[in-house]
């Protein structure tokens, strides 16, 4: 019997995607069990540096209950042997030669590397080398993740849509790192308990060069090209000597920081971002301090303030953190394969969706 005129076709299934896991590190891991859960896609290979790890079925790896059969390996002609549709790529350094390698191989890439958030603020010979390898392989590659990306590129963009007149976007991203147990972080590198004094450039500078391509990004998406991207940064001390689980915090030392990220167009800010790190609220400042999660304000025709807490003890962030990050990248997948080649950001991309299985 045939169907009537007015009968919605039936949905048609997703192509399954054969996907890589490129590196098994705190997010590594956890994408490389949102790829073995996924409904859509399937493992085709897990590259590993560490040659503890190299040999191991991915299921252990990621803590998933069934073997997967797939091993992991340190050979990358491997991983492109079969030519897998995308890598989900994740080392803790991003490695110019080996994305160009995969990408010109005729593999998509899904990157939480903050190269490629803004293709015009890459370096000229980079970016030609990366759209070189993309025109050879006709592949695309994206760069993704919680922050930057989620909170500093999708949600944005969500609150600009109902603006028509924007002034000022502010995204304050606030950590209570009181119960992380990382003393060379924390005092060593951050600079916690220890006396007040100026920021060292160089860490002004890292921020910067982070969230600089996101925030010229979204400004792009909103038709405020950016003049210029500028840091600063502030602290705060602690109104009494207290004990975090790292170490101590005396009283007139270090308790809390705010860096502040600002893109510049036509000499006022449009859009900033404001890390805004502490130690719980023992902190003398002016300054709100907040439980860890974001807060953005949205000054315009239509202003919006949007608060959004992490619903757990801090004691959970290890085992909730990851997925923020990890999670969006999985779900970029099937955007990122079906994308026109070259380097492509949330503007040229559909918003992006879960394709969630059954429980």
């Amino acid at each position: 019997m045939q169907p009537s005129p007015s009968a919605a076709p039936a949905a048609q299934p997703a192509a399954t995607l054969r996907v890589a896991q490129w590196a098994t590190g705190t997010i590594g891991a956890r994408a490389l069990r949102g790829i073995v859960e996924h409904p859509e896609l399937v493992l085709a290979g897990v590259y590993s540096h560490n040659p503890d790890k190299q040999g191991r079925d991915a299921a252990d790896l990621c803590g998933s209950p069934t073997p997967t059969g797939v091993r992991a390996t340190g050979d990358i002609g491997e991983i492109l042997r079969d030519t897998p549709d995308c890598v989900l790529y994740m080392p803790q350094t991003c490695d110019i030669d080996e994305v160009c390698r995969i990408l010109a191989a005729g593999t998509n890439i899904v990157t939480t590397a903050g190269v490629f958030h803004h293709p015009g603020s890459m370096d000229p010979a980079v970016r030609a080398r990366v759209e070189a390898a993309c025109t050879t392989g006709g592949t695309s590659i994206h760069s993704t993740g919680s922050s930057p990306g989620f909170i500093t590129e999708a949600v944005p963009m969500v609150l600009s849509s109902i603006q028509r007149r924007l002034d000022l976007l502010t995204i304050q991203e606030y950590a209570d790192l009181s119960r992380r147990n990382s003393p060379g972080i924390l005092f060593d590198v951050m600079g916690f308990g220890g006396p007040p004094g100026d920021f060292a450039q160089v860490r002004l500078d890292h921020l910067r060069n982070s969230f600089g391509p996101s925030l010229r990004l979204l400004a792009d998406g909103i038709g405020r090209p950016l003049d210029e991207v500028t840091a600063t940064g502030e602290v705060a001390t602690a109104t009494r000597t207290f004990d975090i689980a790292a170490g101590t915090i005396p009283q007139g030392t270090v308790a809390a920081q705010r860096i502040t990220i600002s893109g510049v167009h036509q000499g006022r800010t449009v859009v900033r971002f404001q890390a805004i790190w502490h130690c719980g609220a023992q902190a003398e400042t002016d300054w709100e301090i907040r439980p860890t999660g974001w807060h953005l304000s949205v000054a315009g025709d239509a202003p919006l303030e949007i608060d959004m807490v992490f619903p757990f003890p801090l004691d959970q962030m290890a085992r909730h953190s990851p997925a923020y990050t990890a999670n969006r990248a999985v779900n970029a997948i099937r955007y990122v394969c079906a994308a026109a080649p070259g380097i492509r950001t949330v503007l040229d991309l559909p918003p992006i969706t879960a394709t969630l299985g059954p429980r």
